[in-house]
């Protein structure tokens, strides 16, 4: 799916307003953030991802780390907060 740049203010609105839903500490991006995250995404489209101050990654580069490995792509990056979204798999196939 190609993503518009209103398709992608839209989604920005809708994220406004969620709490992070999956939390990067110390560890950093390890396999169990990369479990959460595609959980979160199988149940909702929309995530924010907080990476704590101990991560040593760009947080640009943690969010297309994050996007890549989920399949997801990134709304925003605000500060240490990355917004991501995957549309949900329909169980119909569409």
């Amino acid at each position: 799916m190609t993503m518009t740049g209103k398709d992608r203010a839209a989604l920005r609105a809708q994220a406004h307003h969620l709490p992070a839903m999956v939390h990067v500490g110390a560890g950093g991006l390890t396999p169990a953030v990369f479990q959460a995250l595609d959980e979160a995404l199988s149940t909702r489209e929309l995530v924010k991802v907080q990476l704590g101050r101990s991560v040593d990654a760009k947080p640009k580069d943690a969010a297309a780390a994050l996007a890549l490995a989920s399949k997801s792509t990134v709304i925003q990056v605000i500060g240490r907060t990355v917004t991501l979204y995957r549309e949900l798999e329909r169980e119909d196939g569409n």
